[in-house]
């Protein structure tokens, strides 16, 4: 390691704050899941984040995808606490934006296990644009082999993928909960319809301003075709919901194949 890659005092504290968030936000799943005596948040607020809460809401076991953006962001707490990656600008730039992520997620279970639902808007709409702009510095960021596109490009795609998609969900349960639109009939259809339609919208910029990266695209559609499957067989039944959503999965799994395939070069997922 050459003296200009040494790593510095403020890159420590870096780490360990990077590190300790992870351990917080581990902390925060299990109390989300139930485990460590919280409430499982499809049970917190009053059910308002329920599977059949809104024609928008993932079937439950979608919610298994967070077991793998857990596991990649511990793995990326501990790779950038690897001597080789230390001193990196990537870790530089990204450190305090991943540390906020984690600590944001942990904050956002808490504040939905108290039932303040429209709190939780505010902290998961945080996370959002505290996600995209990760998205944005890794974009212009070469990554330092298959090993850190994995646990950095990856880990971070599916996490953002995944809230755009939780983010949709929150806000509308929010809403119904307000009184603000309902959670079946006629106009419930409609709206959800718009929403995915939107949902794809988003999707379908990730894979521009992405150049095609395939990890935001496999978590958005991951949850998007969890909402098919819950309005086809679930509790809350709308067939045009499903069927929006798997139209929005289709068109956002399109365009990122095709910007990938016309972008003249190899990115990373």
């Amino acid at each position: 390691m050459s003296a200009a890659e040494t790593p510095t005092r403020a890159d420590r504290i870096r780490q360990t704050v990077v590190a300790v968030s992870a351990v917080l936000a581990l902390v925060g799943s299990f109390i989300g899941s139930g485990a460590a005596g919280g409430t499982q948040i499809a049970d917190a607020a009053g059910g308002a984040l329920s599977a059949s809460s809104t024609p928008v809401a993932p079937d439950g076991p979608a919610f298994a995808i967070w077991s793998v953006i857990y596991t990649g962001l511990i793995a990326y707490a501990i790779w950038q606490f690897l001597p080789s990656q230390a001193a990196r600008t990537c870790h530089r730039r990204l450190g305090y934006w991943a540390a906020a992520s984690l600590l944001l997620n942990a904050a956002w279970i808490l504040v939905v296990q108290a039932g303040l639902l429209v709190l939780s808007v505010v902290v998961i709409v945080l996370l959002l644009a505290v996600l995209a702009r990760i998205f944005v510095l890794l974009r212009t960021t070469r990554t330092s082999g298959k090993v850190d596109a994995v646990v950095t490009d990856g880990t971070f795609g599916l996490y953002l993928g995944w809230v755009c998609v939780a983010t949709v969900a929150n806000v509308t349960a929010a809403l119904v909960g307000s009184g603000i639109g309902s959670a079946d009939g006629p106009g419930a259809d409609v709206w959800a319809v718009v929403v995915l339609a939107v949902a794809a919208v988003v999707g379908v910029a990730l894979a521009v301003a992405g150049r095609g990266r395939i990890a935001p695209m496999l978590s958005l559609c991951w949850g998007l075709v969890w909402v098919a499957v819950g309005r086809f067989g679930g509790e809350l039944i709308s067939v045009p919901a499903g069927i929006a959503a798997l139209v929005a999965a289709v068109v956002v799994i399109v365009a990122t194949l095709a910007v990938r395939l016309t972008a003249g070069r190899r990115v990373s997922a």
